[in-house]
């Protein structure tokens, strides 16, 4: 009989063991959201596409001197670049940053003081990021994500990792290397695009004192990528990320869902972690149930027209139309039965589907 008790002891303690492995993963699972919030940032080196699209890119440092030649070229060509900012040189030069921004093009993060990354902790990885985004804002109103580019192009997985919980879904390197920063001629950086385009490149450049050529080559780089049929793309275009819009109404009630953590009900409402957990006075950002209504915090947003009409205007791309309308080049084109997204005319009237 001894023996016999024995073993329903033993059996009955291995059944509790895995009664209590399980009850440890539901708890976890329905309770609370996982301890990493994000994904890895996504490391691209250049646009996934068969399309002629092209994205210019400026990284911003200490002086910033050329920034507003740059910009003349950029306005009178009506080509939208991205500027990788460092926070430091933001606080040098704030009007020139406001320059980039009120010309509409595309800010995106290059760290603070330009630290190798590969050589610093998580915090100080994050400490860079969110002290140049809090100088990008306070400067232009905009925000630098959800771009990030590295200082000196150092990554690993360390660093994709901590830019990722920083909220940069994408870092940013290129597939074309002006090495402008070495001063080297304007002829030099637009034969070296020229040589090397392919469609959906990235091209590094800089707007430094030490990129004296830059300036002089952009005109003539954009005259001859025109020429051989590029359009010229921001990064967030070129990746076909989506771009910021109105947040939801103001008040709007979401259930948590089994799986759901509070960076990805941000993520899908367009607001931040913080914004959501102010509102629902959450005391910790991985604590939040199954079944729990949350409080959206955010405006109204009007809905969208079933079709428009729009007209076709100089300059305008299928690329640059559909993403004004939040719709895709294959739905306007299947709409208005074009054969070629690349063909269109000025004063063309098309119909926009939603």
């Amino acid at each position: 009989m001894l023996g016999k008790e024995k073993g329903v002891s033993r059996v009955s303690n291995k059944l509790f063991k895995v009664a209590a492995v399980i009850l440890l993963v539901l708890f976890s699972m329905f309770s609370f959201s996982p301890q990493t919030e994000a994904a890895n940032s996504k490391y691209v080196t250049k646009g996934a596409t068969t399309s002629k699209v092209i994205a210019l890119t400026f990284d911003d440092g200490s002086d910033g001197t050329n920034i507003n030649k740059i910009l003349q070229t950029l306005s009178a060509n009506k080509v939208k670049a991205t500027f990788f900012l460092t926070g430091s040189g933001a606080k040098n030069h704030p009007q020139s940053i406001k320059n980039i921004a009120a010309q509409g093009h595309q800010l995106a993060n290059h760290s603070y003081s330009h630290p190798d990354f590969t050589k610093l902790t998580a915090a100080q990885m994050k400490a860079e990021l969110d002290k140049t985004e809090s100088t990008i804002k306070g400067i232009t109103g905009k925000t630098t994500k959800p771009l990030f580019r590295a200082p000196f192009g150092a990554s690993n997985a360390k660093v994709l990792a901590a830019v990722g919980n920083a909220g940069y879904t994408h870092t940013i390197q290129w597939n074309i290397d002006t090495l402008d920063w070495k001063g080297v001629s304007s002829a030099s950086i637009t034969n070296k695009v020229l040589g090397n385009v392919v469609p959906g490149t990235i091209v590094l450049m800089h707007t430094g004192a030490g990129a004296s050529g830059t300036p002089g080559a952009l005109q003539g780089m954009i005259t001859k990528l025109k020429a051989k049929g590029y359009t010229f793309v921001t990064v967030s275009q070129l990746l076909k990320l989506p771009t910021s819009s109105p947040p939801p109404a103001s008040g709007v009630k979401y259930t948590v869902k089994a799986g759901d953590t509070l960076y990805s009900i941000a993520k899908k409402y367009n607001t931040t972690v913080a914004a959501i957990a102010a509102a629902n006075k959450i005391p910790s950002p991985y604590i939040i149930r199954v079944g729990q209504v949350l409080t959206i915090p955010g405006k109204a947003v009007p809905p969208p027209a079933a079709v428009i009409k729009y007209t076709v205007k100089s300059g305008d791309t299928l690329y640059g139309i559909a993403k004004r309308y939040n719709t895709t080049v294959a739905k306007i084109a299947a709409a208005n039965k074009i054969p070629s997204p690349y063909i269109i005319r000025v004063g063309q009237v098309l119909t926009i589907p939603r």
